[in-house]
């Protein structure tokens, strides 16, 4: 019995690609360095920082230099984080449907909370969601069940009354560690080179809207 729709944030309810991107832009402006791609940008959007300091700059967490980075890259996305970020189009109407139909629903994103919880709020989902579960809510983020765990509990559901939806391997990992069902939004930020289809999801969505019509068939 599904009581609970569970959503990763970035790639998933909210296209935050565009800020993120503008953000790593303006460091490599700050470079003389020619403004990337979004093209290239838009599949590391959910991989966070470390994804995107990767295809921004070539480097990785061990570099020298990453700290540094990482930290001026998040000053200026606090900056622009609700400047261009707003909900996929049919993720409105989706959650309608959801509440419609009596089901509660909740975020569990690995985006820090001083991220998360201004983005949130500034897109009303705050006032309606049954939990809100960021990066750092929890001592160890996704793909560690722990995160999914604490959303269950805040929610009041079983996590086999729960469903995930994300579009990052590491969403399906931490469902299946907890026996939440998962699905894989295949409008998100995945790469070329990802294989949503060996990730051992239940299933894919093409759309938001896809989400309803994948639970009047099968839930």
């Amino acid at each position: 019995m599904l009581r609970t729709v569970l959503f990763d944030l970035d790639g998933t309810l909210v296209d935050t690609a565009p800020d993120l991107g503008a953000a790593l832009n303006e460091m490599r402006a700050r470079r003389d360095l020619a403004p990337l791609d979004y093209a290239l940008i838009r599949p590391q959007a959910s991989h966070g920082s470390q994804g995107l300091l990767r295809v921004g700059f070539g480097i990785g967490a061990d570099h020298p230099q990453f700290a540094a980075l990482r930290l001026e890259f998040l000053e200026i996305y606090t900056d622009c984080l609700t400047d261009n970020s707003p909900l996929f189009p049919g993720v409105a109407e989706m959650l309608d449907g959801l509440e419609q139909r009596g089901l509660s629903w909740g975020i569990v994103t690995n985006k820090p909370a001083r991220y998360t919880d201004p983005l949130v709020a500034h897109l009303g989902l705050d006032r309606r969601a049954a939990c809100i579960v960021s990066g750092d809510t929890c001592a160890r983020p996704k793909p560690h069940p722990e995160p999914m765990q604490h959303a269950c509990r805040v929610a009041a559901s079983a996590p086999e009354e729960c469903l995930y939806v994300g579009d990052a391997e590491r969403d399906v990992q931490a469902a299946r560690a907890v026996g939440m069902p998962a699905l894989v939004a295949l409008y998100g930020y995945l790469a070329e080179d990802d294989s949503p289809e060996a990730w051992g999801a239940q299933g894919y969505i093409e759309t938001p809207g896809a989400l309803l019509d994948y639970l009047t068939g099968g839930a």
